[in-house]
């Protein structure tokens, strides 16, 4: 993230993103995590950011039983700590509780709303960029753009735009690795760079959770006729 030296590691993602034995009959599911160099500033100075993305990921509909049993585990302590602040500065807007109805007497109360999309960005860049260093030995100098694939956008210019980044990614990562030891919580693909020397992240947590990343470093060669924003 910065050029001052470091004096401890990071987890990459953060380490409370990866649920306790305890929470989950015992499996170790925090063996073998990724972590990067990282100066006194930037590794205490995310605490507070670590503990939002948990709680902005592990509970979203439509994750795997993991993420399930973290967000009933680990993030509703994490709740009940902080009596439910941080839980409250997750979604921006005015929020409803919906009840979803899975099946006959099987239902899951849900928060409905808008999340703090700079937020999130910000917690996702230095997850790249630790990948980044982790896959490459050095610092990512460039701009990195995001499209988190579980925002869901209304119809429109935005949701087009998100399917047809999503549909790309997808193919593309049929014949890609998948990276990381505890592929039911984190994993992640990383393309070569293309014609241009942009370089392409896949990041997927809890099954559920997919972002699409594109790294551009400041010696990439833009084409002309690509959307940026």
């Amino acid at each position: 993230m910065c050029s001052a030296p470091a004096g401890s590691r990071e987890h990459v993602p953060p380490r409370c993103l990866f649920p306790e034995s305890k929470d989950i009959g015992g499996l170790n599911l925090r063996k073998e995590l990724i972590t990067v160099p990282s100066c006194a500033a930037h590794n205490s100075g995310k605490s507070s950011d670590d503990e939002f993305l948990m709680m902005s990921l592990a509970g979203i509909v439509g994750n795997n039983a993991i993420g399930y049993r973290h967000w009933t585990g680990k993030v509703n302590r994490a709740m009940r700590r902080s009596s439910y602040r941080v839980l409250n500065s997750t979604v921006l807007k005015p929020k409803r509780i919906e009840r979803l109805v899975v099946k006959e007497n099987y239902f899951i109360d849900a928060i409905w709303g808008t999340p703090d999309l700079a937020r999130l960005y910000r917690c996702f860049e230095q997850v790249l960029r630790g990948l980044y260093f982790h896959d490459c030995g050095q610092r990512f100098e460039g701009e990195i753009r995001l499209i988190p694939g579980f925002i869901k956008h209304e119809p429109g210019h935005a949701h087009t735009w998100q399917k047809s980044i999503e549909a790309r990614y997808q193919h593309e990562a049929d014949s890609m690795p998948r990276l990381g030891s505890n592929s039911e919580v984190f994993y992640y693909q990383r393309f070569p760079p293309d014609q241009f020397g942009l370089i392409g992240y896949r990041l997927c947590l809890y099954g559920g959770v997919d972002v699409y990343a594109c790294l551009i470093p400041v010696t990439a060669r833009m084409p002309g006729n690509l959307v940026l924003r």
